[in-house]
C-alpha cells in the first residue's frame, strides 16, 4: 500500500501542470510561514516567546490563546506580522454566509448571476474592518501582556509612553496588512495552486506545531533527570487512540446519505431531455468544524467575567462559578457538548435550505421516488437532515472533548493532546482529503492511478 502511495506521489510530478501547481503551493505556503516569523517593529517579541517557552505548561491550556495561537501558527506568541492570522477573513466569510441566510437582499443577490462575486467582495471589505478592530485591540493587549498572557513578561513595547499612539497605529496597520496579504496568498493558491488556499494556510499553521508536540512526546517517556510517568502501555494506548480518531474523522467527514432523485423526460424548446436517475448527497457532518469554534468562542467569556467580578468585588460565589466553568471541569464539558449539539443544528438550519432545494427540483422536473414534489419533498429532506445531523453532532462532541480529557484529566501535554481531536484534527483531515481529491482528479484525467484503487476520495464540498 505504501509503495502504491509513493508511486502515486511520484506520478504527480510527471504531469507538468500538476507539478507546477504543487510547487507554486509549496512556495506560497513558505511565504505564509515567513509572516509568522518576522516580528513587528517596536515590540520585544523575543521576551514573549521566551515566556511561552518557559511557562508553556501553565498557559498552553488557555482555550482562547491556545485556539488563536493554533490558527496563527505560533505568530501570536512571536509578535509577528501574521499575528492576526487568516481568522478575520474566515470570520467575515461566516458573517456574510449567515447574513445571506437571514437577509432577503443578500439571499436574492446570491442567486443572481455574478452575485457570488459581489458577496466575496463584501467579505473582503468586512475583513478590512475586522482587521482594523482586532489589530487595535491586539496592540493594546501587547501594552499590558501580564493581564493577558500571565505574570512575569515585562514590557513588550519598545516605544516611550509619549509615542504610544504611533505604536498603536503602526501595529494596527501592520497587522491588517499581514492578514490581507495572507488572504491574497490564499486566493492565489486556490486559483493557481492545488487545494483550498485559506484552508491550507490554517493547516500549515497547525502542522508548524508538530515539532513542539514531538519534543513534548519525547519528554513524556524520556524526561531529563526525572522518573517517567508514562510507560510502554501508555504509548500503545495513545497510538491506538490516534489511529481510531483519524479513522473516525475520515469516516464521518466523507460519510453522506445518498437521496435518490429521478428526473422525468422534458422538452426545452426543440430539445427533448431523457429522464435520468441521480442522487442528492446529504453530508453527515454538514457543519464541519464550525460548531466547535462557535462553542469555544462563546464559552471563553463567562469564566473570565465571573473570575474578574469575583476578585474585584470579593464575592466567593462568583469565584466558585468561575472555577466550575474552567476548561476541563465537568460543568464546562457538559455545556460545551450541549453547545456543539445546538450549533450543529443551527448551522444546518441557516445553510441547508430544503425549501429552495425542493423548489429547484420541481422546476427541473426532478422528484424523490415515493415523495410528492413541493412541500412533501421539503419535509422529507428536513427530517432526513435532522436525523443524520444528530449523528454528526454527537461525533463532533466526542472529538472535541478528547483533547480536554487528555490534557486536564490524564495530564498529557497540551501540545500532544491537541493532535488527538478537536479543531486541529478535523481541519487537518478535511483539508488533506480535499487536496488529495484534487490531485487525484488531475491524475485520473491523465490515466494515472489515484490514491485508492477501490473507490474514490470524496472531498468536503
Amino acid at each position: 500500500m505504501f509503495s502504491a502511495i509513493a508511486n502515486t506521489f511520484s506520478n504527480c510530478f510527471k504531469i507538468p501542470e500538476l507539478k507546477s501547481r504543487i510547487l507554486f503551493t509549496l512556495v506560497v505556503l513558505a511565504i505564509c510561514r515567513l509572516e509568522a516569523a518576522i516580528r513587528i517593529p517596536g515590540l520585544d517579541g523575543q521576551a514573549l516567546t521566551d515566556f511561552f517557552n518557559t511557562k508553556a505548561g501553565q498557559n498552553a491550556g488557555n482555550s482562547v490563546l491556545g485556539l488563536y495561537s493554533m490558527f496563527t501558527g505560533g505568530a501570536l506568541e512571536h509578535c509577528a506580522l501574521g499575528a492576526l492570522g487568516i481568522m478575520p477573513y474566515i470570520s467575515a466569510t461566516i458573517i456574510i454566509q449567515l447574513l445571506t441566510a437571514v437577509w432577503p437582499h443578500l439571499s436574492k443577490l446570491a442567486r443572481e448571476e455574478g452575485g457570488r462575486t459581489k458577496l466575496i467582495q463584501y467579505g473582503r471589505y468586512l475583513t478590512v474592518i475586522l482587521c482594523l478592530g482586532q489589530g487595535f485591540v491586539m496592540a493594546l493587549g501587547w501594552e499590558n501582556p501580564d493581564s493577558i498572557f500571565g505574570q512575569g513578561i515585562g514590557r513588550l513595547v519598545l516605544y516611550s509612553d509619549a509615542h504610544l499612539w504611533f505604536y498603536r497605529l503602526q501595529t494596527t496597520l501592520v497587522l491588517t496588512t499581514g492578514t490581507m496579504l495572507l488572504m491574497w496568498l490564499g486566493e492565489q493558491i486556490t486559483d493557481r495552486g492545488i487545494g483550498n488556499g485559506v484552508s491550507l494556510i490554517i493547516t500549515i499553521g497547525i502542522l508548524a506545531r508538530l515539532p513542539q508536540a514531538i519534543y513534548a512526546l519525547r519528554d513524556m517517556f524520556f524526561p531529563k533527570n526525572l522518573q517517567a510517568e508514562f510507560n510502554l502501555g501508555h504509548a500503545i494506548a495513545l497510538l491506538l487512540l490516534l489511529i481510531g480518531v483519524i479513522a473516525g474523522v475520515i469516516a464521518i467527514t466523507q460519510a453522506q446519505r445518498k437521496v435518490p432523485v429521478q428526473y422525468a423526460q422534458r422538452a426545452v424548446g426543440r430539445k427533448i431531455f431523457q429522464g435520468t436517475t441521480s442522487f442528492m448527497p446529504l453530508r453527515v457532518n454538514y457543519s464541519g468544524v464550525m460548531p466547535i469554534i462557535f462553542a469555544q468562542a462563546i464559552l471563553m467569556f463567562p469564566q473570565k467575567i465571573f473570575l474578574f467580578l469575583g476578585k474585584r468585588l470579593e464575592i466567593k460565589f462568583f469565584i466558585e462559578i468561575a472555577r466550575v466553568l474552567a476548561e476541563g471541569a465537568l460543568l464546562y464539558i457538559t455545556i460545551y457538548g450541549l453547545m456543539i449539539l445546538f450549533f450543529s443544528y443551527f448551522w444546518v438550519a441557516t445553510q441547508f435550505n430544503e425549501l429552495q432545494i425542493a423548489d429547484d427540483l420541481k422546476k427541473n422536473g426532478g422528484y424523490i421516488p415515493g415523495v410528492r414534489p413541493g412541500q412533501a419533498t421539503s419535509d422529507y429532506l428536513h427530517n432526513a437532515m435532522s436525523r443524520i445531523t444528530l449523528a454528526g453532532a454527537i461525533f463532533l462532541t466526542i472529538i472535541a472533548v478528547i483533547p480536554i480529557l487528555l490534557y486536564r484529566w490524564l495530564k498529557i501535554p497540551y501540545a500532544v493532546s491537541t493532535f488527538f481531536g478537536g479543531t486541529s484534527m478535523l481541519i487537518l483531515v478535511g483539508v488533506l482529503l480535499d487536496t488529495m481529491r484534487q490531485m487525484e482528479t488531475h491524475l485520473l484525467m491523465r490515466h494515472y492511478d489515484g490514491f485508492l484503487k477501490k473507490g474514490r476520495l470524496r472531498g468536503r464540498f
